[in-house]
């Protein structure tokens, strides 16, 4: 048996598989008990941090809960046979496991057994690449939990900093340019860490650099003069005059080599974790952005290429929208990718340039781009995968296949074709063990059969989904699932019998406020007004108006239907007019169709055959069905439409 808590609370039995550990009250419980280390922690403590203000019968619920767990943990435990593992003890409950099989208190561990010579880096290291995100993260925020993640990422700081000067204390072989970057990215997300930027000015300084070291200092010093008004600690000021001496101080006492451009840990130690969290969703997928382009940056300042495109095409986390929730960020990583590429040459590592093109391709995401930016992630996209199957590398091929997928907007009616990726990506994954794509596989499927109105398939893909979203606690599943099923219940609105639309507006708002959180903007904005609006016209209903709704990137589109639900006809007839073409993503059939709907209505006969010529190529499909979270209804009627306005013109 094994309990990892160092990311979401999770227990795997003694084959390696999953344990149900059951709602988020009996994890909240285990979890609690491990911060005990093995001590006992009585019913009247847990019950107060399980509830601020304790319900009648709480101490009941709380033996229910020990109860499950024990089923949980020791499935075949002999009725009326004493617990062994979440044991009765005096007034409370113990958690009686091996240090070794609980992940932070391995992790603890190593860190004390680092602190002292010998320094065992490598039992340090490995505890570190534990760590799966935020501690406890899928427990409420009760003020236990809140101390002890604030205790754990404290120590999490201090074992990267430990880790870096016992390699720096070792010396030996190698140009240190893998923990150059692996400091850089930890003090700009942790600037205040004087021993840090210390830490940082050493590597520099063994790697030859010793003007960039001293650049360092400088750094840290106007950072702590500007931002807090405070001058650096005497240590900083001593490692300045050594480092302008060439003190022999700094030279290393040991044997312990340094990690070389070549080693795999450093920035990736960073680019992993920030991987890892991304996967969590929400502020946890906020900060894995942030953590990713500072590994990319501390990178690229060691000037090593190599290393550069480790770093960048470390990061595989998959993407299912195809407009990027950080268009700046998402620029500046597309921007390194090609100065590494270039760098490279076309000669260059066929694995390194295979996942540089697939960040360009994943992270140039159609919905924000030009035409020539489109045609250029489009050729990396291609490229990407031919790279990927020569290799014969699965997670180089399913990353290169998320490229084609987001690349696969080029006009509407594609969907069958990202259906087969979908389908390869999951196969892929099955055969590869990558979960993390099997769902993105799942997802695409799901969007597929949506848009094709193939209502039992996509319910079948989100069952599926969903089911592998619970086994690898991803969070972010059940947010498109969510919308998926409002989405339906807007649809059956229309239907006799249905559900009634307040229901359906009620659903998408629900569905609304679980993406809130998901820490995914780009595909958030605009969506809830554009679900609305959808729903109205199902019935025949005009737009939906006032202030409290934005529109996001969707306005151009809806904004003449807005007018027109004003009476502001000659307003409306100018929008339409200045309404560009919609941006090839996920959305544009369902921003055709209301061109085409607008057109129909204003009488704009050029305007509806434009329309109308897009829409021919989807006229199978439901109009806005292509994400998977909403819909305008089959694209045939506003076809029908746009093609009557049309001819009246003629």
């Amino acid at each position: 048996m094994r309990i990892d808590v160092l990311g979401a609370v999770r227990a795997v039995d003694g084959g390696g598989g999953p344990v149900r550990l059951g709602g988020p009250r009996q994890r909240e419980v285990l979890a609690r008990l491990v911060v005990a280390e093995g001590r006992m922690v009585t019913t009247q403590d847990l019950v107060a941090d399980l509830w601020p203000d304790p319900p009648d019968g709480a101490v009941g619920a709380l033996r229910t809960f020990v109860a499950a767990l024990r089923r949980a943990l020791e499935p075949g435990q002999p009725p009326r046979t004493p617990p062994r593992i979440l044991v009765t003890e005096g007034s409370g409950y113990a958690l009686r496991l091996p240090r070794a099989a609980v992940d932070v208190h391995r992790f603890e561990d190593a860190l004390t057994a680092a602190r002292r010579p010998p320094q065992d880096v490598g039992a340090l290291e490995e505890a570190l690449r534990s760590w799966r995100g935020t501690a406890y993260a899928d427990l409420p925020d009760s003020p236990w939990v809140r101390r002890e993640r604030a205790r754990l990422e404290e120590l999490r700081l201090e074992a990267v900093e430990v880790r870096a000067g016992a390699l720096l204390d070792g010396g030996g072989a190698g140009d240190g340019a893998a923990l150059v970057a692996e400091l850089g990215a930890h003090v700009t997300e942790h600037p205040w860490r004087e021993p840090a930027w210390a830490l940082l000015a050493r590597a520099l300084y063994r790697s030859g650099r010793q003007a960039d070291a001293l650049a360092a200092i400088r750094r840290a010093r106007t950072m702590l003069a500007e931002r807090l008004g405070l001058d650096p600690g005497p240590e900083l000021a001593r490692l300045e005059t050594d480092i302008l001496t060439r003190s022999a101080a700094l030279e290393p006492s040991g044997a312990q080599p340094l990690p070389s451009g070549g080693a795999g840990f450093g920035p990736r130690t960073t680019m992993d974790l920030a991987r890892a969290v991304a996967l969590a969703g929400g502020d946890a997928l906020v900060l894995s952005r942030r953590n990713r382009l500072a590994a990319v940056r501390a990178a690229e300042r060691t000037g090593d290429v190599a290393l550069t495109a480790r770093v960048i095409g470390a990061y595989d986390v998959p993407a299912v929208w195809a407009r990027a929730d950080d268009p700046v960020q998402a620029a500046a990583v597309v921007a390194a990718a090609e100065r590494a590429l270039a760098g490279l040459g076309p000669g260059g590592d066929p694995a390194s340039r295979a996942r540089l093109l697939a960040t360009v391709a994943v992270e140039s995401r159609s919905g924000d781009l030009g035409t020539r930016e489109r045609e250029r992630a489009a050729r990396a996209a291609r490229e990407a995968e031919v790279l990927a199957r020569d290799l014969g590398d699965p997670a180089a091929l399913a990353f290169a296949l998320d490229g084609v997928f987001l690349q696969s907007f080029g006009r509407p009616g594609l969907a069958p074709r990202r259906d087969a990726i979908g389908a390869e990506l999951i196969a892929l994954s099955a055969s590869a063990g990558l979960p993390a794509f099997a769902i993105l596989g799942l997802l695409i499927r799901l969007q597929s059969a949506s848009a094709a109105g193939d209502r039992e398939a996509a319910q079948a893909h989100a069952g599926a989904v969903d089911r592998l979203g619970a086994e690898h606690e991803s969070r972010l599943v059940p947010v498109f699932t969510q919308w998926f099923r409002a989405r339906l219940m807007a649809e059956r609105s229309a239907e006799p019998g249905g559900p009634a639309p307040a229901a359906a507006a009620q659903a998408y708002r629900v569905a609304d406020g679980t993406l809130a959180t998901a820490g995914m903007p780009g595909v958030r904005r605009g969506l809830l007004p554009l679900a609305l609006l959808g729903l109205r016209l199902l019935h025949d209903r005009p737009a939906p108006t006032g202030p409290g709704l934005d529109w996001g990137p969707y306005l151009p589109w809806a904004a003449p239907l807005l007018l027109l639900a004003e009476d502001r006809t000659d307003d409306a007839r100018a929008a339409l007019r200045r309404a560009p073409e919609p941006p090839p993503d996920h959305l544009q059939e369902a921003m055709w169709s209301l061109v085409a709907h607008a057109a129909a209505h204003l009488g704009e006969p050029a305007i509806a055959a434009r329309a109308a010529e897009s829409l021919r190529l989807c006229a199978a499909e439901h109009a806005g069905a292509a994400s998977g979270m909403l819909t305008l209804g089959p694209v045939a009627r506003y076809l029908d439409a746009a093609e009557s306005c049309a001819n009246k013109g003629n």
